[in-house]
């Protein structure tokens, strides 16, 4: 009689993709791409870097002191003294500069979430793996504001520590002085927010370098446009902006504001929320109504 190998029963086929396996898959693709700690680790210490060097360039000229006049002043013989330095201890450590720099590289790492899978063409596997779009493109923007909030909360609480103690003897805040922890908190969400209008760039462009292209425009050189304050509406509409509005939320309210038209503190943090609830719809209805 011929032996014949045991069967074994076949397993119960594995159901549909639950939301939790989606943020797991979403993580591990997040993770697996060797530039995603590199340009995390290398932005924030860059962003930190410029603010400390504005803090400690600050700390410089105010231990020098003001200087003299170059000649005696008329009809008195002395000469003049000149103005106290100022500068805005809260601005010092949210420079314009290194924060622009974070908000390209939080909205490049949320474009190339999307944009990589259909440069690659993993984004047929998954769609075949998982119908509901939605689910996917809701993972996805779940995973990059987690990731690029911890990044944005590192960065802003690392720089504001660091900047004030430089300062401390000319005048550095605390967290306990007014706008310190709405600066932070502004600061931080400012990454996440951004990272979603980049989910929301890659899933229309669907391509790195238009997907960066695009946040750079948006983001950067769209505010340029709106500065003005000759007319009103200029000034207003460059306020739907989230980096006008980041401003508004990072300023001192001990210092007096020099612009014709300021936005109000509600006004700024609407805009802000608004444009990461808009950069995920966009994503969500770019992914469900196009084709891969």
């Amino acid at each position: 009689m011929n032996a014949t190998a045991p069967v074994r029963p076949l397993g119960a086929p594995a159901g549909p993709a639950r939301f939790r396996h989606l943020l797991r898959s979403e993580w591990t693709k997040l993770w697996s791409l060797r530039s995603t700690p590199y340009v995390l680790g290398a932005g924030g210490l860059v962003v930190t870097g410029i603010c400390v060097n504005a803090a400690r360039s600050n700390a410089d000229r105010l231990d020098r002191g003001p200087r003299p006049g170059p000649g005696p002043s008329r009809g008195t013989g002395s000469a003049p003294e000149a103005a106290p330095f100022a500068f805005d201890a809260l601005g010092t450590a949210f420079v314009d500069p290194a924060w622009q720099l974070l908000m390209v590289l939080a909205a490049c790492l949320g474009a190339a979430a999307l944009s990589g899978e259909y440069a690659t063409g993993l984004a047929r596997t998954t769609f075949a793996a998982v119908p509901d779009r939605r689910s996917v493109v809701a993972a996805k923007a779940v995973v990059v504001t987690a990731v690029l909030l911890a990044f944005g909360t590192c960065v802003a609480l690392t720089s504001f520590a660091a900047t004030q103690a430089l300062l401390r003897e000319h005048g550095g805040l605390s967290p306990a002085d007014p706008g310190a922890v709405r600066a932070v908190v502004a600061s931080a969400l400012l990454a996440p927010v951004c990272g979603l209008v980049g989910l929301a760039a890659g899933a229309l462009v669907r391509h790195a370098a238009g997907a960066a292209v695009t946040v750079i425009g948006v983001l950067l050189l769209l505010p340029a446009l709106f500065r003005g304050d000759t007319y009103r509406w200029v000034r207003e509409t460059g306020r739907l902006l989230p980096l006008d509005a980041w401003g508004t939320l990072v300023h001192d309210p001990a210092l007096p504001v020099a612009e014709k038209y300021p936005a109000t503190v509600a006004e700024a943090w609407t805009v802000l929320g608004a444009w990461g609830v808009a950069g995920l719809v966009v994503a969500v209805a770019a992914v469900r109504h196009r084709d891969v």
